[in-house]
């Protein structure tokens, strides 16, 4: 498989409580990959091991970019990430030109300011996020859908080669949701990989090539259309012990 990212026996844990158990899967290079369980599966832990904000008690995460394994410190300067919006503190004194620049310190490098060109090319994702005239607006002013449209644009300017998002659509407008699935797959028309943390099952066989089933532990992986049943899903959601029916209920599921 040309893949980008190896998932071996990764296991999980927030002190004593266990997230994800046993963890293998793999993710397919140039594909926009689904990730999907119930609340409290463990998907967005997993992918902050991923991106080595949690250190799993074992097992392994591996890169491919280059097509050679590589540790997460040896390419993050080539990965993108779009957090949860509400694990951002939305407070913090900066304009939405401020936080999309941001996302060119990689480039930059310790001690280096951004220069015109920087702040030429954040206007420019400003456009194509359809948030020009807000370049000047304090983040603490946005709606649910313009901040992911801000941390979106953020991660364009990366100009990277993986895009790892945690429920980008979570909480934004049709329009919004629009605009960021275009610019999706749009990147991946590019070549570019993309994880995405994602909790609308509805829209997974419209918007995605591959998925991955967790809860726990990985229920299921691959293609969409092999991957994607009823069975899959029930596995997925019944098996929710935090949530029960509920979890079920919670993604319009019935089952």
């Amino acid at each position: 498989m040309n893949r980008v990212i190896d998932l071996k026996t990764m296991t999980v844990a927030y002190g004593s409580n266990p997230v994800l158990w046993n963890i293998n899967a793999t993710f397919k290079k140039g594909a926009m990959t689904a990730i999907i369980g119930p609340n409290g599966a463990g998907k967005s832990t997993m992918m902050k091991a991923m991106l080595n904000m949690i250190e799993p008690l074992n097992g392994s995460v591996t890169y491919y970019l280059d097509n050679e394994p590589s540790s997460y410190g040896k390419v993050k300067k080539r990965i993108a990430y779009v957090p949860q919006n509400t694990s951002v503190d939305w407070d913090f004194p900066a304009t939405v030109l401020d936080v999309v620049v941001m996302g060119r310190y990689g480039h930059l490098g310790w001690l280096k300011r951004p220069r015109k060109a920087d702040y030429d090319y954040a206007r420019e994702m400003l456009v194509k996020v359809g948030m020009p005239s807000f370049a000047n607006r304090q983040i603490s002013q946005l709606s649910g859908g313009q901040r992911q449209r801000v941390f979106l644009a953020r991660a364009l300017v990366q100009d990277a080669e993986l895009y790892l998002m945690d429920e980008p659509f979570a909480g934004v407008d049709i329009k919004t949701e629009g605009i960021i699935i275009e610019l999706l797959k749009e990147l991946r028309r590019e070549g570019k990989s993309i994880l995405v943390v994602h909790h609308d099952l509805q829209t997974v066989a419209e918007y995605f090539d591959e998925v991955v089933f967790v809860n726990r532990e990985i229920v299921a992986a691959g293609p969409v259309a092999e991957v994607f049943t009823d069975a899959h899903i029930e596995e997925t959601y019944r098996v929710d012990h935090n949530l029960g029916e509920e979890g079920v209920e919670d993604v319009g599921i019935t089952l």
